[in-house]
């Protein structure tokens, strides 16, 4: 994927001039090029049922062009083509490709498409419409659109894998898209797709869409790491040659038929390594991965994938922390292989991959391929019983939508560990639960009950966090029982669920003392206790229900003194008028200019008006900074940087708050910011940084620390800027002093 990054990377969108004729020959091209890919699976009447929905597809999208210029029907085309040629759907998914669009966006309706094409087309052509809509309203409404996509899910994978493929087309063409546009598709990539599609077991498009997304939310680290990984292609080519002759020369000895070769590792991985590890591209080490793939019959998968890795780590010494087997413990989106690191040539770490053939079409193909191989098999695999807790998630009555998409990611889109219960029984939990998590998966009465657990035959807290392959045994009390602090405990949707309906359970006892405060009081000032009062009772402490105005009575957190202001009506009580109070809006700021001392300097929008606002903390973005403006409620207009932390949450499920922001060129207001230093500990280096800053580059400094240990220093410096040109002048010059390792930009809120 990398190398077809590199390719495709920061190349102009190409212009789009085909005349009539050429376009419909265009067109004809690309539906049989579609034709070919589906061959082996054509026959003459499922190809007609194929060309009728290709000429539906054509007719309902005729008068409708892209934002390049090129007809909307390449679009469901080349959707189509994903469907059949990168995840191996079949003919009923490429139907329901070339249709997708046409409900939502065309005169086509479902009823149509149930009459023409049957009942099964119709229903994944109507989840593919209702997920249309999931990222575009506010976060509650997405988080009920979401249940419904994870709903079809269940009921039919395809649906998801279709709007995978939808997904990855639209961002191969994102380059035609606003900049705010690419920034929000990116955001909803990153924080919902790619995972989705890791979890489909679809390894390459999870790849390509990081890739992607990551092209236009970190666009100079992407711009860097490609140019970088093009400029060392023909040395790697080299180091791979090198590595894999011996493991060629002693696998043809062995008998083996196989293939080897070396592939580079994504964009977006390096840029995580380079990220979490604090290193430089230079010290990334597994900057590609050797892969190996066998062919034995299916009994013999394990032993011969074994056979493998043993006659690697006789050509090479391994890591041995770095094992990993999944194998024995496949990942529940099927995915199986043996990965082992080993210490190649010239003292360098090179990752193995070992798989059959069919264990790498699953790879490759996910759930597709997956599904294609357990044809025959009645045992329940790890992906059904994946799918099997989703609807048991998406089952509970639970009304605070707001958090379902966050707790799903945690639930469902994480990586997996398996934990045994004291009879052996294997559990599967997301990666970071706790025993608290797992006590819920065993049974809901054990989790609301439990006050903490043995691992491994030791005692553990209830919050203790599980790793692969722990023997958790849960300890329990008939006096315990849930309360609100569990909730941070969890990870897992099923025990959150199950939290949450105790906790309301609770809280239903508790509100009836407060149900017969409020009867009291009403009936003290002659009015009845009746559904009218009540509403307005709630409305006027501004509360979401009935039961949490009895709750906050009973507890005392509300004392209904404000009854003596309300108005009484016949039976009636009527709150009293609030003072109206005229606050400016964010729109009428937004026409409101600034004086020149002010650092309030910001151009967005395309109207060029000059508004107030403030500065992320979470960030701390200084002109030059690729940033957006987010209208938060209560604070106004908030400026992040593109590759903030909180980016692609903020994008991703509040888009619609999203303002387009660039900045003014401004060289009289300095902005805060920071640097952290790791160096050589050398008499005079602090005197050597602090002439560069003040002496030579005249930047005012707005603090120092120096932290020195074994012969190495650590130091952060805060200091004024007027832009990020200014900055990266100065992490240059204080990068060519002598000793200095590392030199980087810190975002944390301590600088504000």
């Amino acid at each position: 994927m990398a190398q077809q990054a590199i390719s495709a990377f920061d190349a102009p969108a190409p212009e789009y001039n085909l005349n009539p004729e050429q376009e419909k020959k265009e067109i004809l091209r690309r539906y049989r090029s579609l034709l070919k890919a589906l061959r082996p699976k054509l026959n003459k009447g499922n190809k007609q049922i194929v060309r009728h929905a290709f000429e539906m597809s054509a007719e309902a999208h005729k008068t409708m062009r892209r934002k390049s210029g090129e007809p909307y029907i390449f679009h469901p085309i080349a959707v189509a083509m994903i469907c059949v040629e990168e995840i191996g759907l079949g003919i009923r998914s490429t139907i329901c490709a070339l249709l997708h669009d046409t409900v939502e966006d065309t005169d086509v309706t479902l009823e149509d498409i149930e009459r023409e094409f049957g009942n099964e087309v119709a229903k994944i052509v109507d989840g593919l419409t209702k997920i249309a809509t999931v990222v575009d309203t506010n976060s509650s409404q997405q988080a009920e659109n979401f249940k419904k996509i994870l709903l079809t899910l269940t009921d039919d994978p395809r649906v998801i894998l279709i709007k995978l493929a939808d997904r990855l087309q639209n961002m191969r063409t994102l380059e035609h898209m606003k900049r705010e546009k690419q920034l929000k598709a990116s955001s909803e990539t990153i924080w919902v797709y790619a995972p989705l599609a890791h979890r489909m077991g679809l390894y390459n498009i999870k790849t390509e869409l990081e890739d992607l997304a990551m092209k236009y939310m970190e666009p100079e680290a992407y711009r860097d790491i490609a140019k970088r990984l093009a400029e060392t292609k023909r040395e790697r080519t080299k180091y791979i040659n090198e590595f894999i002759k011996p493991l060629k020369e002693k696998l043809t000895a062995a008998g083996f038929q196989f293939e080897i070769y070396g592939r580079p590792k994504s964009i977006h991985s390096i840029w995580n390594k380079i990220k979490k590890k604090g290193v430089t591209f230079d010290e990334v080490y597994d900057l590609f991965a050797i892969r190996i793939i066998v062919n034995p019959t299916q009994e013999k998968e394990k032993e011969e994938c074994w056979k493998v890795y043993s006659i690697i780590t006789d050509a090479y010494n391994p890591n041995p922390e770095r094992l990993r087997d999944w194998l024995s413990s496949p990942k529940s989106n099927g995915y199986e292989a043996l990965h082992t690191t080993v210490m190649g040539p010239h003292g360098k770490w090179v990752e193995i991959q070992i798989r059959t053939k069919r264990m790498n079409e699953i790879a490759e193909k996910g759930l597709a391929a997956h599904y294609k191989y357990k044809e025959g098999s009645n045992n329940e695999d790890r992906f059904d019983k994946w799918l099997g807790q989703i609807r048991e998630a998406l089952a509970q009555d639970d009304t605070d939508s707001i958090n379902f998409l966050n707790d799903f990611k945690t639930s469902f889109l994480a990586e997996e560990i398996y934990v045994y219960t004291p009879k052996g029984e294997v559990r599967m939990l997301p990666k970071g639960a706790t025993a608290l998590d797992f006590a819920f998966a065993i049974h809901t009465a054990v989790g609301s009950k439990c006050i903490g657990a043995k691992v491994q035959h030791k005692l553990v807290p209830i919050s203790h966090k599980l790793k692969s392959g722990d023997q958790v045994e849960i300890i329990t009390s008939t006096k315990q029982k849930p309360s609100e602090d569990w909730l941070n405990i969890v990870v897992t949707t099923k025990a959150k669920v199950k939290i949450k309906d105790a906790l309301r359970e609770e809280k239903r006892t508790i509100a009836e003392d407060g149900k017969y405060v409020v009867q009291k009081k009403l009936e003290g000032l002659g009015v009845g206790f009746n559904q009218k009062n009540i509403e307005e009772l709630v409305q006027f402490y501004k509360l979401p229900s009935q039961l949490e105005l009895f709750y906050k009575v009973a507890i005392k957190k509300i004392d209904l003194k404000e009854l003596k202001e309300f108005l009484i009506i016949g039976d009636k009580i009527e709150a009293p008028k609030p003072k109206i109070v005229v606050k400016e809006t964010i729109e009428e700021n937004t026409k409101k200019a600034v004086n020149k001392k002010d650092s309030e300097l910001i151009i967005f929008g395309e109207s060029s008006d000059k508004i107030q606002y403030s500065l992320a903390k979470c960030c701390n973005p200084i002109p030059g900074d690729d940033v957006f403006g987010f209208v938060s409620s209560g604070k106004g207009l908030i400026i992040h940087r593109t590759n903030c932390p909180n980016a692609a949450q903020l994008l991703a499920n509040f888009g619609h708050r999203v303002v387009k922001t660039k900045w003014a060129k401004n060289k009289e207001i300095s902005f805060l910011t920071g640097l952290k230093i790791i160096g050589m500990d050398d008499v005079g280096v602090v005197h050597k940084i602090t002439n560069i800053i003040s002496g030579d580059l005249k930047i005012n400094i707005a603090g120092l620390t120096i932290e020195s240990k074994e012969g190495l220093f650590e130091g952060t410096i805060k200091v004024f800027v007027h832009d990020k040109e200014e900055l990266d002048e100065l992490v240059k010059r204080i990068k060519e002093l002598k000793g200095i390792q590392k030199v980087d930009r810190f975002d944390m809120e301590e600088i504000g």
